[in-house]
């Protein structure tokens, strides 16, 4: 792994001013009207989701050139390399559309197989969080960590509903059993739409916990390190340590991690 000693350096200062840029941008486009086409039955994208990440790619092959840039617009879901930037130009395209202010920029850095750097940024909301590995977790640059409730059935949990829940299939049925054997003993759980933002709100102590399946590697890079930065724990639904491409991912606030994972329904069953 790169040794950055300086601090302008780190991928962290070096893909900051890129993705303040796409922020505005961002925002002009939530404001404005839009384009919308569909990617799937219900997965939408606009012209705005393919500008930000060309912007982003401009620019971040200029800061970051040793990196290989993975975006969800215009990369295959299998791409990797072993130094990769992912980039999701707007998490929660459909609240984008809707202008439903839960949506963002996420960016995160990896190398060997781990991140080292992340940015979320909900210009909306005024909501730019960031990490680096050893450095912890920050919103709009004060610190900040997870929940220290103890307890599932006094936790406030987040999810997701993946676009395959179309077919009916195994995610769907997923979902559904699991949100069956959950909801009672849990406060309550919240489907906000973004799951970069769900990561974030983990990080910050608002959600103990944050489950979802199906998601793309650009859908958690950044947020992954959030968390950890933040003190909180990261699996995959059978406790092992998440890897990008896993079929689900478990992000808690590390006091409440096994009996959510007790919680969840057995997916290799299909449900």
């Amino acid at each position: 792994m790169a040794n950055f000693t300086k601090k302008e350096d780190r991928p962290l200062q070096r893909l900051l001013p890129a993705i303040l840029e796409a922020g505005k941008l961002f925002l002009e486009g939530y404001h404005a009207p839009k384009e919308v086409r569909h990617k799937g039955l219900v997965d939408l994208v606009t012209q705005y989701d393919t500008a930000v990440e060309a912007l982003l790619k401009e620019r971040l092959a200029e800061s970051l050139p040793d990196f290989t840039l993975i975006g969800e617009e215009s990369d295959g879901e299998e791409a990797r390399a072993e130094r990769a930037v992912y980039i999701d130009p707007i998490d929660g395209t459909t609240n984008f559309v809707h202008a439903i202010p839960f949506c963002a920029v996420s960016v995160g850095v990896w190398e060997d197989g781990r991140p080292v750097a992340a940015a979320v940024y909900n210009p909306v909301q005024n909501e730019l969080f960031t990490a680096e590995r050893g450095g912890g977790a920050y919103l709009n640059g004060r610190p900040i960590g997870v929940s220290k409730e103890p307890k599932l059935q006094q936790s406030l949990v987040a999810t997701g509903f993946p676009y395959t829940k179309v077919e009916m299939g195994r995610d769907f049925r997923w979902v559904v059993a699991s949100m069956e054997r959950l909801l009672p003993h849990t406060q309550d759980i919240r489907r906000l739409g973004a799951a970069s933002l769900d990561l974030c709100y983990v990080a910050l102590g608002t959600f103990e916990a944050f489950y979802e399946c199906n998601l793309k590697p650009w859908d958690v890079a950044a947020g992954i390190l959030l968390v950890e930065e933040a003190g909180g724990r990261i699996t995959d639904h059978l406790g092992e340590p998440y890897r990008l491409g896993a079929p689900i991912v478990v992000a808690t606030n590390g006091k409440v991690h096994d009996a959510l994972l007790e919680r969840l329904a057995d997916y290799e069953e299909g449900a």
